[in-house]
């Protein structure tokens, strides 16, 4: 970038400083909302509570299928965008 590209674009630096805050912001909510660890620990622990009788069988059923189908959303978005 040139000295005059420099000078004549100067008063956008902020709208691009936002733009760059602003897909930070997105990329670290990506990254939180498709993270698998919570959905696996949640599978862990309803399997837990099935055996200690907590909830019966549908209950689980259904929470499981659940969790299973966020799972392959989640693994589809990693497969689509590559793992960060």
């Amino acid at each position: 970038m040139g000295l005059l590209t420099q000078i004549v674009t100067l008063p956008l630096a902020p709208v691009r400083g936002v733009a760059w805050v602003m897909d930070r912001v997105l990329e670290a909510a990506e990254n939180e909302y498709y993270d698998p660890e919570p959905v696996q620990r949640e599978l862990a622990e309803l399997e837990a509570r099935l055996r200690a009788g907590e909830i019966d069988e549908e209950t689980f059923d259904r929470r499981e299928d659940e969790l299973l189908d966020k799972l392959e959303e989640i693994r589809a978005f990693w497969d689509e965008r590559g793992r960060p």
